[in-house]
């Protein structure tokens, strides 16, 4: 986890008027393997282990770990800025399901971009330059329109569509893979423009 992610993180449970405060106990070149942010109003702290930052809410009983293809996809990853419309940073983009997989090729092609890549799978995993690897629940841990993308995938991702709303600033996109029926009607009811429309992919931009 980057150090300059936690200035955007916000706690789960309090919602995004309540900034996390970080209480790092091992730091290397500039990213967190080890500590916790804490929440001054309700005091909760959220784990950082090995780099793996865990904003469940407690208790925090151990997730299913699904496997996800890790494998390197170097089309997959220009496919994915390309609908992402992003070309540099700074800035913090979010990945959701099987898509994680492009994170660190995304953080590596794009200049000064941090890629929050969300999975319980990634717990394991081995901390990446520009790759921050977490797990949530049902809100994100960050203020509200502070990310510059949002990838969802499949029916889980209609969970957390109020909460892609929520933290896409302006002129940032949501791409959104395998949608779920009724979604196209969510995007353009939460005044998202729509700058594509495929059978497995629909793109929304923040006005």
């Amino acid at each position: 986890m980057h150090l300059l992610v936690t200035d955007r993180l916000a706690c789960p449970r309090c919602g995004p008027r309540f900034g996390l405060v970080l209480l790092a106990d091992e730091l290397r070149e500039r990213r967190v393997l080890k500590g916790a942010l804490g929440c001054a109003n309700c005091r909760e702290r959220y784990p950082v282990e090995d780099g793996f930052g865990d904003f469940r809410p407690a208790p925090r009983t151990p997730q299913v770990q699904q496997g996800v293809d890790l494998r390197d996809d170097p089309e997959g990853a220009l496919r994915m800025a390309a609908l992402l419309g992003v070309r540099e940073g700074p800035g913090l983009l979010l990945l959701s399901g099987s898509h994680v997989r492009h994170a660190p090729r995304l953080a590596a092609m794009l200049d000064s971009i941090e890629v929050a890549a969300v999975h319980p799978a990634l717990r394991g995993e081995p901390e990446t330059e520009g790759v921050t690897r977490i797990a949530i629940g049902e809100r994100f841990p960050f203020f509200t329109a502070s990310l510059r993308g949002v990838v969802l995938e499949g029916e889980a991702g209609g969970e957390w569509l109020p909460e892609a709303f929520r933290v896409l600033a302006p002129s940032s996109r949501l791409v959104y893979f395998d949608p779920p029926p009724g979604t196209k009607n969510r995007l353009e009811a939460e005044g998202l423009e729509l700058l594509m429309e495929a059978e497995s992919v629909l793109v929304g931009v923040r006005k």
